[in-house]
């Protein structure tokens, strides 16, 4: 059988992990010391695209470094509202156990990336993890991807990237590789149903019948 794919790369917040809740409350933990405010999730998601640390730089100024230490901190003391989506786990086993590689490409930064990661005990299945923090242009922009079909030589057409936001599919596009969007906890799932991705997933289990059916 022809493989349909060679290599997988995923995103983070929203497709592997249940981390937005958290994502909010860390940000507004630290709007609250230091601006004396509170944000809608809408608002936080609008600030979305570049890593943590250039969001802060922009809200705390001067603070910056301070504010830094503070959020990281309530992100790792309080990553238990986070998880795994149930069936994320055995979907990753399974594909390491077939020698795929195995990529993450998320605007999240590195120290952020890191703690979920770990603290989810996924770390070591990712053979190259690309973060917010490792390019010069952040989604929509396919620097990223493209990073990782280059590190291991693949063919554009043989990768899929697996992502819940919009600026997922216009990167995907741009580095000329397949698209899924996976909809079980995607904050903009209206508007990434109208950009016609290649495939689309509603809950893990869905994506893990794909995967058996079709590697």
């Amino acid at each position: 059988m022809i493989r349909l794919f060679d290599a997988f790369i995923f995103d983070i917040d929203g497709t592997l992990t249940s981390t937005n809740q958290l994502i909010f409350d860390s940000f507004n933990f630290i709007a609250k010391k230091y601006l004396n405010k509170t944000f809608t999730d809408e608002e936080i998601i609008s600030m979305f695209g570049p890593p943590e640390d250039v969001i802060l730089k922009e809200l705390c100024g001067e603070k910056f470094e301070e504010a830094k230490k503070d959020y990281y901190k309530y992100y790792s003391d309080n990553h238990s509202i986070a998880e795994l989506y149930p069936g994320i786990k055995e979907i990753l086993k399974y594909l390491k156990n077939k020698k795929y590689p195995l990529g993450i490409f998320t605007g999240k930064g590195r120290d952020a990336s890191l703690i979920t990661l770990r603290k989810l005990g996924v770390d070591h299945y990712f053979d190259l993890i690309v973060t917010g923090d490792d390019v010069v242009n952040h989604k929509p922009s396919a620097e990223g991807i493209l990073k990782f079909v280059n590190h291991f030589g693949l063919e554009k057409e043989k990768v899929l990237m697996l992502g819940d936001s919009v600026s997922d599919v216009k990167a995907s596009r741009e580095a000329g590789i397949k698209i899924a969007s996976v909809l079980w906890d995607s904050y903009a799932h209206e508007e990434v149903k109208t950009l016609q991705s290649d495939y689309y997933f509603h809950s893990v289990g869905e994506l893990k019948e794909f995967l058996l059916k079709n590697l």
